[in-house]
């Protein structure tokens, strides 16, 4: 690819995989904590003949003991009850409320009790348990929502997915009406919120086609920044796509602010006539025509929620 601009990030990509990207010529600088540090721990040398020793504890050194690791985990009542599938934790909140929710059998209506997964919750006298956690990539085509809740919408992303699972899943980000590509769904709340939230800034790549060619001076203010009415903005990495089509663009970005990159091209003039999201932390379309749908292996689960992909 020619005329790229890409900006350098600190950090490297995890081992195991590279991150996909668009080359480029110019990369911007951003500020990064240092990625966590594995730490090893090597013991060299023959194995240690175990010893024979009795250990006798007193009681208070009994009553001391930590309880297991399941016991000891306390969480709020609402996310627990959101985390079954039933509803969202605002929804859960308004089940408190109206005395619907019972916990080992005695009624709770205050807000943020803390419970045990042992304990034994109730909904309407009907026990709730946690469901299984599920995640789906979808390749969205045009034409549908990501927004559940509009009852105007003629077709969303679920009806793509219908029948995959059991769970009630959602999907993790939105894409507007006309944009494609990659799409997680998944019921698992924290990761979600880990995936979505301003401050973790997942990586997105796009290509896009606009109505007429950019200019290598408009992609150079992408890449150094513009400033839009919600606040500064610049792209991680800018290219043209096909050496003699300058309408075919691919971007690179961190950022989860709404439209970003419709709103970046339309504050220099352009419009943006396709954008297709080719990566969404980590997670490629490869393999999945338009509208076609997967689970993701247990590879991609686990970098996911390592926090590997940036």
């Amino acid at each position: 690819m020619m005329g790229i601009i890409r900006n350098a990030r600190r950090g490297s990509a995890p081992s195991g995989g590279r991150k996909p990207s668009v080359s480029g010529s110019v990369r911007n600088t951003r500020k990064k904590g240092s990625l966590a540090r594995a730490n090893r721990v090597i013991v060299s040398g023959t194995a240690a003949k175990p010893t024979t020793r009795k250990v006798v504890k007193t009681k208070k050194q009994a009553h001391d003991m930590p309880k297991s690791k399941h016991e000891d985990i306390l969480i709020r009542l609402n996310k627990y009850i959101a985390s079954t599938g039933i509803c969202s934790r605002r929804e859960a909140d308004n089940f408190i409320r109206a005395g619907l929710i019972t916990v080992n059998d005695k009624l709770i209506t205050e807000m943020g009790t803390k419970v045990k997964p042992s304990d034994v919750i109730k909904y309407n006298r009907e026990r709730l348990r946690e469901e299984k956690k599920v995640y789906i990539l979808l390749n969205k085509p045009r034409d549908y929502i990501t927004t559940l809740e509009d009852p105007h919408a003629k077709r969303t992303v679920v009806d793509l997915i219908r029948g995959a699972c059991r769970e009630r899943v959602y999907p993790v980000g939105r894409l507007d009406r006309n944009t494609t590509g990659v799409l997680l769904l998944t019921n698992d709340g924290e990761l979600t919120k880990r995936l979505t939230h301003p401050r973790f800034e997942k990586l997105k790549v796009y290509h896009l086609e606009l109505n007429k060619g950019l200019k290598t001076n408009d992609m150079e203010k992408i890449a150094t920044g513009i400033m839009l009415e919600d606040g500064f903005i610049k792209a991680d990495a800018i290219s043209y796509t096909d050496t003699e089509d300058k309408k075919q663009i691919g971007i690179e970005i961190h950022s989860g602010r709404n439209r970003i990159v419709r709103r970046i091209f339309e504050q220099l003039g352009y419009e943006i006539r396709r954008l297709d999201r080719v990566c969404f932390a980590g997670l490629t379309k490869k393999g999945l025509s338009r509208g076609k749908w997967r689970f993701l292996t247990e590879q991609e689960i686990h970098l996911l929620k390592m926090n590997a992909f940036k």
